[in-house]
């Protein structure tokens, strides 16, 4: 299809869909077909400046900032069951722009909505306190909106990253500017067809498409913007920190990871074979949260690997629309060939290819960014391939003999986002979760997320947590009010 024949993609803001001010366009690519199908608006500094103002209005001057918070918290309701009752169409287009699984797709669309309805219903129940004060004066707080916020959110999971964001912030009583990866913005846009039926009044939730340089960053440094909630590379996080900094804006960020799967020989194996597959070749190993690492005790290691291999060997590989399908494509060419070029340093530094390292040889596979599940043994955690975040189906088994080496190598990376530990003694399992320098410590599963638990990493993993009653505080900033109860100021000259 001609660039001329391909359907036109707007922004949306100020609750109106609009044309970029440029008039410049670009392509979104199926990665299944490795062509495009459709255009999407080339934002600039100036639709980044439309969208906050309309943003800060709504805040400063529509009815969101006047309405009580359970008002608020219908509005995100709704939101969240328009969501529910259109998840096939929204997965649909999520599978043509990034080319995870439908089937996949389908679960992850339809869990959305809990985000919002959590949220919602903690609207109305942001409290403060009363302090015992040591003054005579009637001391308390009050937990406050912080304003304009703004979303910038990865390719791997676009809608669901989305919503980490904007249900809490939301909630808060804030509004927002969202900006998608540039690669797939599409289910962005199309969920904000959504937005008016819920209620949402007029720049309440905007989106701008287009480039970090171009649209990303002016809405960072914009002034009228107060917070930024950033999910990606851990390079272009630490940029836009730089950035937001310059400014002292609140800023969380959800990073990089070089997670490790650490699997002990009293473990159920039959299982840890199913968990660490899911830990890295589910969603194509492009999560931030990946079991990219695999640390296998010495005693286990070779007869766990041939499990591992034979197992991932069964995988069924082709169209991410197709049920049967268990893996898809690569999200794009600029990662597919990333992927390669990190499978050829592994070689050059002597890992062993046990399986995998290329694009699949499948009629299946069309002519789309397929890679084959890949695992590499007699890896050293000084090699890159254990060190840099690949973020595709590359597996590096490394083996200890203790657990005190376990600890040692998981803990000896920059990143800590997540880990993984199958065991079945269940000491072990506590010893290790308080020894792991990870946000989230995964015993005898992997990949789990809830709206209810908090979500983040350590080092540079991250800032600040999302979900749970911890992600709705990264969008409030707390007021301490005093009231006097002195008859009269002793002495003004004095303070304390």
């Amino acid at each position: 299809m001609s660039a001329e024949a391909l359907p036109k993609l707007s922004m949306y803001i100020d609750g109106e869909w609009v044309a970029p001010a440029s008039g410049d366009y670009f392509e979104t690519v199926d990665p299944f077909t490795a062509q495009p199908w459709a255009l999407v608006p080339r934002g600039t500094a100036e639709d980044a400046d439309r969208a906050v103002r309309a943003a800060h209005r709504a805040f400063k001057e529509g009815p969101w900032g006047r309405m009580h918070p359970t008002q608020r918290g219908r509005i995100i309701q709704r939101f969240g069951d328009l969501i529910e009752a259109h998840a096939d169409a929204l997965a649909e287009v999520e599978v043509r722009d990034n080319g995870r699984l439908l089937e996949e797709m389908k679960h992850q669309i339809r869990y959305i909505p809990h985000w919002y309805h959590y949220y919602a219903g903690m609207a109305d129940k942001i409290e403060g306190s009363v302090h015992p004060c040591d003054k005579p004066a009637l001391s308390f707080s009050r937990h406050e909106p912080l304003g304009v916020c703004v979303g910038i959110v990865p390719w791997n999971a676009p809608l669901l990253l989305f919503s980490l964001k904007a249900a809490p912030a939301l909630a808060a009583g804030n509004t927002i500017v969202m900006k998608p990866a540039e690669h797939t913005s599409a289910t962005a846009l199309k969920l904000m067809e959504l937005v008016e039926e819920a209620g949402f009044p007029k720049g309440v939730i905007n989106v701008v498409t287009g480039f970090g340089p171009e649209v990303g960053e002016p809405l960072v440094t914009h002034p009228l913007t107060r917070h930024l909630g950033f999910t990606g590379s851990t390079k272009t996080g630490a940029h836009l920190y730089s950035l937001a900094a310059k400014d002292v804006k609140r800023v969380s960020l959800e990073l990089g990871g070089k997670s490790p799967n650490i699997v002990f020989a009293d473990a159920d194996l039959d299982n840890a074979v199913r968990g660490v597959v899911g830990g890295i070749f589910g969603a194509t190993g492009q999560t931030c949260i990946a079991g990219s690492r695999l640390l296998v005790q010495r005693s286990v290691h070779d007869a766990f690997l041939d499990k591992l291999a034979a197992f991932t060997k069964q995988a069924r590989v082709g169209d991410p629309r197709k049920l049967e399908t268990q893996i898809g494509p690569i999200a794009n060419k600029m990662q597919y060939d990333r992927i390669l070029g990190y499978i050829d340093i592994a070689r050059e530094e002597g890992a062993e290819l046990l399986m995998g390292g290329q694009r699949p040889d499948l009629e299946e596979c069309g002519a789309g960014y397929f890679i084959e599940p890949t695992i590499f043994a007699g890896v050293d955690n000084g090699m890159r391939i254990a060190r840099e975040e690949v973020f595709g189906p590359v597996l590096a088994a490394i083996p200890f003999d203790e657990p005190e080496e376990a600890v040692a190598i998981a803990n000896d990376s920059e990143f800590g986002l997540a880990a993984g530990v199958w065991t079945s003694d269940m000491r072990m399992a506590l010893k290790m979760s308080e020894q792991l320098e990870a946000g989230s410590v995964w015993v005898n599963t992997y990949r789990d997320i809830s709206y209810t638990t908090p979500f983040g990493g350590y080092k540079k993993s991250g800032l600040g947590r999302e979900n749970g009653m911890a992600g709705i505080y990264e969008y409030l900033q707390t007021k301490a009010v005093w009231l006097s109860t002195a008859e009269e100021i002793a002495n003004p000259f004095v303070i304390g």
